[in-house]
């Protein structure tokens, strides 16, 4: 068996010319994608001023709290804001609105917009019926003063219903 052009063997090169281009390709789509996010656990939390043990406490600094108690129809028996009694008929949720009113004075309209509105916790029976609840959430988040809409609570929470 005779081998012919046994010197002229041919050398195989790969161009890497193209490969390069891909890998620069490649490093701008991921640069120009990546997104920065914020770090975990960067909150911000507001504190109280240190060393004024004699300041008073604003109302719209700790989330209201109103409790609601149902008879056993699931009737509203009793409604309270802050531990005062507010009653348990119409003229209660009236009541309710001026005494939220009352607590959180004139407030500018730019105040509930950037999250620093007073917050409200309803606390409930497990059987109060729903209207009850839901004529306390219309009374404290605001009401029609002529053409004119004031706005009181806007952020409400509820509490783990009780038995």
């Amino acid at each position: 068996m005779k081998i012919r052009n046994r010197g002229a063997s041919e050398k195989n090169e790969l161009n890497m010319t193209s490969m390069i281009d891909i890998v620069f390709l490649l490093l701008i789509f991921f640069v120009m994608t990546f997104k920065i996010v914020e770090l975990e656990g960067d909150f911000s939390i507001k504190m109280p001023l240190a060393g004024q043990s004699t300041a008073q406490v604003d109302v719209t600094e700790l989330p209201l709290k109103l409790r609601m108690r149902a008879d056993s129809d699931g009737n509203l028996a009793a409604m309270e804001l802050n531990d005062i009694a507010m009653g348990n008929d119409r003229a209660a949720f009236d009541k309710l609105r001026n005494q939220v009113s009352g607590l959180l004075g004139a407030s500018t309209p730019g105040e509930a917009e950037a999250g620093e509105g007073p917050e409200l916790e309803i606390d409930t029976d497990f059987n109060l019926r729903y209207e009850h609840v839901i004529d306390a959430i219309t009374a404290v988040s605001g009401y029609k003063d002529g053409e004119q809409v004031v706005k009181l609570i806007e952020k409400i929470k509820f509490a783990k219903p009780r038995s």
